[in-house]
């Protein structure tokens, strides 16, 4: 909701981190699929499930991971996927920016934004200048942009997120947690989550 960083229980909620590639599949049809659905930030590497595109036992193991998201997004008409350099990067700045732009009522435009900017245009979120880029594209100042995601309501504001997510069962992201508190984990479920509306 605007003007709060948490998504509030009992609220239907997508749980997403600009840093992964899954998510981006998914928020690319969650307006569409769940228009209602409250979009919260959160640290993924701080969840309980989550699994780091540095873990993969063997270059294979990542070749097939990398050519699943490829596929997904051709099948579904996106834009051919471009892996930012570096891959995976350190989303924390892009997530502050994202908690402040939920704090002000503009989650949703920025972290689409945000989004294609980093795994359709290949830039990485690390790098504040992309994510001012991002920002920028939704009306949001650079420079307020930057002072807000020092903000230490901020901070606190998405650890709290994380916190709160991992209360109400959020494991890894993409997720989608029900008015009725049921979760659904990974891209292909979002449509299943929607369908319990």
């Amino acid at each position: 909701m605007a003007g709060s960083s948490t998504a509030s229980e009992g609220t239907p909620a997508f749980f997403f981190d600009l840093g992964s590639p899954e998510a981006y599949l998914a928020a690319e049809r969650a307006l569409q699929v769940w228009p209602g659905v409250e979009w919260s930030p959160v640290l993924a590497a701080e969840l309980p499930g989550h699994e780091s595109w540095e873990a993969f036992r063997c270059c294979d193991e990542r070749d097939i991971a990398v050519a699943r998201v490829e596929r997904t997004a051709v099948q579904r008409g996106l834009q051919p996927l471009r892996w930012p350099d570096p891959f995976p990067f350190d989303a924390t700045l892009a997530m502050h920016v994202a908690t402040y732009a939920k704090q002000i009522g503009r989650t949703v435009p920025f972290a689409q934004a945000a989004f294609r900017q980093a795994f359709a245009g290949g830039r990485a979120l690390d790098r504040p200048d992309n994510v001012v880029i991002a920002a920028a594209a939704c009306e949001m100042h650079p420079a307020a942009v930057l002072k807000g995601a020092e903000l230490r309501t901020v901070r606190d504001g998405l650890r709290q997120a994380t916190a709160d997510a991992v209360a109400r069962g959020v494991r890894d992201v993409p997720a989608v947690v029900t008015a009725d508190g049921r979760v659904f984990h990974g891209d292909f479920e979002l449509e299943r989550a929607a369908a319990t509306a």
